[in-house]
This record gives structure tokens, sequence and C-alpha cells, in this order.
């Protein structure tokens, strides 16, 4: 109260209402600016908390990808070992049939000399001449 009876006998009537208005204005753009400076400061608030978010994630997100390559590697080695020992069983399965099971042999084709077979390739021998 004690500033506006000060205002108006420095400044006068006349000029008063003029200098009220400028000095809303006035009031009014300190009162816009300080706002834009609180929002930038949020802002700028915001977007640490988002970095910091974004890192966080970002190394949680690389911890599980490694984890993700070391069971991957893990299962590789695992399915190139089984696949190792599978060919090593079907080599030593395969020897064993060719080596010893009859029925294998049997479906293969007949090869001249062998023991208890024809030796015209299962013709019957030639009949023997008799002189009459």
């Amino acid at each position: 109260m004690v500033i506006a009876v000060v205002a108006l006998i420095v400044i006068g009537p006349e000029r008063l209402p003029r200098v009220a208005r400028t000095m809303g204005h006035l009031f009014g753009r300190l009162q816009r600016y300080v706002n834009d400076v609180k929002a930038d400061i949020n802002r700028e608030i915001e977007l640490e908390e988002l970095r910091k978010f974004k890192t966080t994630f970002e190394d949680a997100a690389r911890g599980f990808e490694g984890t993700v390559n070391a069971t991957v590697d893990s299962v590789q080695g695992e399915v190139s070992k089984t696949e190792s020992d599978l060919n090593e069983l079907t080599k030593i399965e395969d020897a064993a049939r060719s080596g010893t099971s009859p029925s294998t042999s049997a479906d293969a084709a007949p090869q001249a000399g062998e023991a208890g077979r024809e030796p015209h390739g299962g013709a019957p021998p030639p009949a023997e001449k008799t002189s009459a």
C-alpha cells in the first residue's frame, strides 16, 4: 500500500495508469520467462533420467546378450560332440555289419571263387560225357 501511495506522488495521477500497465506487462513477461526456465530445467532433468535409464537398459541388454551367446556356444559344443559321437557309432556299426552280419552278405552280388557257390555263376556243372 505504501508503494502505491509513493508511486502516485512521484509519478503523478496522469502517468500512473500507463506506468502501471507497463509494469503489468513487464511483470507478465518476467513470469513467462521464469516459467520457461523452469520448464527447460525440468526437461533437462527428465532427459538426464532417460539417459540413465537408457544406459541401464543397454547394460542389461549386453549382459543378457552375453548370457545368450554363452548358452548358444555351450549348446553348439554339445551338438558337435553328440554329432561326432553318432558318426563314430555309425562307423563302428557299419564295420560290424560288413564283417560279421550274414544278412548283408547274402544280399550282395555273388563273387567268383566263394566257397559253397556254383563255379559258373549259378549254372549247373557241365554233364560228363560217357562213351558208349
